[in-house]
């Protein structure tokens, strides 16, 4: 098994199949992002051996990543093979995506194993949502959302908390994700990567937040759990559920069960470390023992917590990695 130095037992791989993404959320990359080199990028094949290593040391889920994971033309192959480990040592398959492409692939994914997707949404307003993600898509986005729901697959809808953005708007996206049947989690800002703009202006407390919805619904602590950070509400007034996660005003780190690895094989034992295993050489240059000794190597040096912080104007980010490189 897969336990680090906290005996802390990691069960859940984040796995990013490209760094590339169809939106340029302004939180998140900028305009004029460089994109990792296609040849850099692990192949289908490495992919696939990679999970498989993980699933055998007792990964029991696994998220594709990007970047936008539907920019990636053989993804679909990808999901497919990863399906049939489904009932054999993986339990659950799912990804998280932007939307963009959920109209064209939601039915693949469906028949693939997938049972559930995190859709990344911010806003529902047209000219807000254009603004954020410099391309005016929202259109689009609700079009995949709505493909994902009548194909069958369960929805959560991600939500980063913005100050001056999107604070005010919040209630209202809440309402009409639970009206449609969909989960929301709320997401701080993380501090990753250099962007086009101070994050400290944007900033969004989520205890803030928390009061705010609770003087408005009731919000009842849940029992709910998918095997993340999130902390779980049920709000009495909508029927519906809604996820917190903190990074920065409550950290989280005591419970983590995870790992990341990017599209070209590092692996991350911490989104907000900079502590890395290179895998690829192990897949390239070694065997399956090297492999799972770039594992092991990884388990030891899995720090005890991230050190994100926005603290103040002018702060460099807490890694100079951007999350679509990282895996979000």
């Amino acid at each position: 098994m897969l336990v680090d130095s906290f005996q802390r037992r990691v069960t859940y791989l984040r796995l990013s199949v490209t760094d590339r993404c169809d939106l340029r959320c302004s939180y998140c990359m900028p305009e004029r992002m460089r994109f990792l080199p296609k040849s850099e990028v692990l192949s289908l094949e490495e992919l696939y051996r990679l999970a498989l290593a993980f699933i055998a040391r007792g990964v029991t889920k696994v998220r594709l990543t990007g970047g936008e994971p539907l920019v990636r033309r053989d993804m679909i192959d990808l999901v497919r093979t990863l399906g049939r480990k489904l009932g054999h040592g993986l339990e659950e398959l799912t990804l998280t995506t932007n939307g963009m492409q959920l109209g064209r692939y939601a039915g693949a994914l469906a028949e693939a194993g997938v049972r559930r997707v995190n859709v990344s949404l911010d806003t529902l307003d047209r000219a807000r949502f254009a603004a954020l993600t410099r391309r005016d898509a929202l259109d689009q986005v609700l079009a995949g959302i709505a493909a994902a729901k009548a194909a069958g697959l369960a929805v959560k809808l991600n939500t980063v908390a913005l100050k001056g953005v999107n604070e005010h708007a919040i209630p209202s996206l809440i309402e009409w994700a639970h009206g449609q049947g969909h989960a929301v989690t709320l997401i701080e800002v993380m501090p990753l990567g250099e962007v086009d703009g101070d994050r400290i202006d944007h900033f969004l407390p989520l205890d803030a937040v928390h009061a705010d919805l609770e003087r408005r619904w009731t919000l009842a602590p849940s029992p709910a759990s998918t095997g993340g950070p999130a902390r779980y509400f049920d709000v009495t007034q909508t029927g519906g559920r809604l996820g917190m996660i903190t990074p920065l005003s409550n950290n989280f780190c005591a419970s983590c069960n995870r790992m990341r690895v990017t599209a070209t094989g590092q692996l991350y034992p911490c989104l907000g470390g900079g502590e890395r295993v290179d895998l690829r050489a192990a897949l390239r240059d070694g065997t399956q023992r090297d492999v799972d000794a770039a594992l092991d190597r990884a388990l030891a040096i899995k720090p005890k917590r991230h050190n994100f912080a926005i603290r103040g104007p002018g702060e460099h980010p807490a890694q100079p990695r951007h999350m679509s490189v990282t895996g979000g």
